[in-house]
């Protein structure tokens, strides 16, 4: 009919990570880099050492749990004794209570330095079986691309700065800029249709998932978010794409 649109509107935008793909490092502690095991560009999988961190902290904190640990089972038996003396009057209530006090001390300070630890990553199980390990291991959080990698050995790093980031590309969006005319006709669902710079005159496709709800004040753009259906190893955040609504049948 004569309503039908025989060029549909065209988007410009870019690939881009959802952000629950995208990890990115940062460090619980301050520290000297002594390793770094990968390269940008290289695929970390899940738990994967991507570098280690040298404080003397670290040696304190694990060796904080071992004491404490040690200690708490001595404290919790000369604690136990002390109650079942108290139940046969044999014992004053007084050294219960320091029984009791310092047992609980005691308990507070291991939970305490459990907590940090695990914070760090570090399985408090496997540290009471190998002891000390001198240098603080840095993990992958997620399985993915190392990028954004700007350290190198030796570099001092505080606690809060970023090591690097992690990115998965197995379910990227394409983030599209459309206008207040092009609304019309516009659905979540809707099918897309785009090509990649770069990558020719290929078409891939994706799913119109989120139509924003808030206009850009300067250039009065809506942000439209559609997840892609294709992978594709020349993928990369922030590559431009051109979509278009998919009419083919």
């Amino acid at each position: 009919g004569a309503t039908a649109k025989t060029h549909p509107a065209s988007f410009n935008g870019t690939l881009m990570i959802p952000p629950q793909q995208l990890s990115t490092i940062t460090l619980p502690m301050d520290g000297i880099v002594r390793h770094i095991y990968l390269l940008p560009g290289a695929y970390a999988q899940r738990g994967t050492h991507i570098a280690s961190l040298q404080n003397p902290a670290f040696i304190e904190l694990q060796q904080s749990y071992l004491d404490s640990k040690a200690q708490l089972s001595y404290l919790q038996a000369e604690y136990e004794r002390q109650a079942n003396l108290a139940q046969a009057e044999a014992v004053s209530q007084k050294r219960l209570q320091q029984a009791k006090a310092d047992y609980l001390s005691m308990k507070s300070r291991m939970q305490s330095a459990q907590a940090q630890l695990q914070l760090l990553g570090v399985d408090t199980d496997q540290l009471s079986q190998r002891g000390i390990e001198p240098l603080l291991d840095i993990k992958a959080p997620i399985s993915g691309y190392i990028s954004q990698l700007k350290v190198n050995q030796g570099t001092y790093l505080h606690a809060g700065d970023a090591l690097c980031n992690v990115i998965d590309k197995s379910h990227l969006l394409i983030r599209l800029i459309a206008y207040e005319k092009d609304l019309t006709g516009l659905h979540e669902g809707d099918l897309l249709r785009f090509e990649v710079n770069g990558l020719g005159h290929t078409h891939f496709h994706a799913t119109l998932i989120s139509i924003g709800q808030q206009v850009d004040e300067t250039n009065r753009s809506i942000e439209l978010l559609g997840r892609v259906k294709e992978q594709h190893p020349q993928f990369r955040p922030g590559m431009y794409v051109s979509a278009q609504i998919d009419t083919e049948p």
